[in-house]
């Protein structure tokens, strides 16, 4: 049965990407759109649609940076809010499909071609074995994928909001600064592109240093140039933490098919972050350290892989309203 005219999206705290499905269920036509430009979903894709000269879609997969339920979905770090309802019927679509954004990523991962992902560290997947996918970008995404009776199956989840944990006496430190501030200090308080700031504060604070305010792109172009050792030592700081709630997926899910790093922080350090200490934080696990020797870690390459994931689950879906 030939696939009805689709559209596919993944929004998130600050971009908000949208495709068109060819043929053979390929996403085409790719475009990014500024969250803050727009009312909500159903603006942005009219934007998409009238700019691409296409015909109305009647079936969509929208990946959403939020928890999704049949009720309203409101993104975690921005101001949309909206219904399922709202989008199918102002858009006119027969099928409309909501994913978590990356449960959308995460089904990706098989589709993805090898010259889209760069092996950090040593490691072979096994065939079969569960993969586990975490990403910094305004927020912290995770999510995983399940083999079963011939299937992926993805996990729909919110560990990114789970307790952040010191692995030694500078990083207590560090969070004790945060407890300060914050009730709950979750990976995704400091692991993020909102939270690449405060954690730059809280290190100079702990290292002694002079706080200059800078925002995410300054911390990463600063630490990527070299000419700024106070955002370098954030990065390091950033990517020691990454590695050690990346070490705890991978052993909380078994995921000896791989752990993949997306997101839009961690491709733009480029090889700053192959010599950063996150493959030495993601192994640092005691007894399990030779376990997780084992597991090969990658940076997703790809421009927009939630989108792939986003069609394959459309296509997966044909019961789906």
């Amino acid at each position: 049965m030939k696939l009805p005219i689709g559209i596919v999206g993944d929004i998130g705290g600050t971009h908000a990407r949208f495709a068109l499905l060819d043929e053979a269920n390929m996403p085409q036509r790719v475009q990014v759109l500024s969250v803050a430009d727009f009312a909500g979903p159903v603006e942005a894709m009219q934007t998409y649609l009238a700019a691409s000269a296409s015909p109305a879609p009647s079936a969509a997969a929208i990946a959403i940076a939020a928890p999704v339920h049949d009720g309203v979905v409101a993104l975690t770090n921005a101001s949309w809010s909206f219904s399922r309802e709202s989008i199918t019927a102002r858009l006119g679509l027969h099928r409309l499909l909501l994913l978590n954004d990356f449960s959308a990523l995460a089904l990706s991962l098989p589709r993805l071609p090898a010259a889209e992902l760069r092996q950090v560290g040593s490691g072979s997947p096994v065939r079969g074995a569960a993969k586990a996918v975490l990403g910094p970008g305004t927020g912290l995404g995770v999510s995983g994928l399940l083999h079963h009776a011939g299937d992926w199956l993805p996990l729909s989840g919110e560990g990114g909001h789970c307790s952040l944990a010191p692995a030694d006496a500078r990083e207590a430190a560090i969070l004790a600064l945060a407890w300060r501030e914050f009730e709950h200090v979750s990976a995704e308080r400091l692991l993020s592109g909102s939270g690449l700031p405060l954690l730059h504060r809280l290190v100079a604070t702990v290292d002694g240093r002079t706080h200059v305010p800078l925002n995410t792109v300054e911390i990463v172009a600063g630490a990527v140039a070299g000419d700024d050792g106070q955002c370098a030592a954030v990065i390091d700081t950033f990517c020691a933490l990454l590695g050690s709630v990346a070490g705890n997926l991978a052993l909380t899910l078994g995921a000896r098919g791989g752990v993949y790093v997306g997101g839009g922080i961690i491709p733009r350090l480029g090889e700053i972050f192959d010599r950063s200490p996150f493959r030495a934080r993601f192994e640092a696990k005691g007894r399990f350290a030779s376990y997780l020797a084992t597991v090969p870690t990658y940076v997703i390459l790809s421009p927009a892989p939630a989108l792939l994931g986003a069609a394959q689950a459309l296509a997966a879906c044909e019961g789906c309203r």
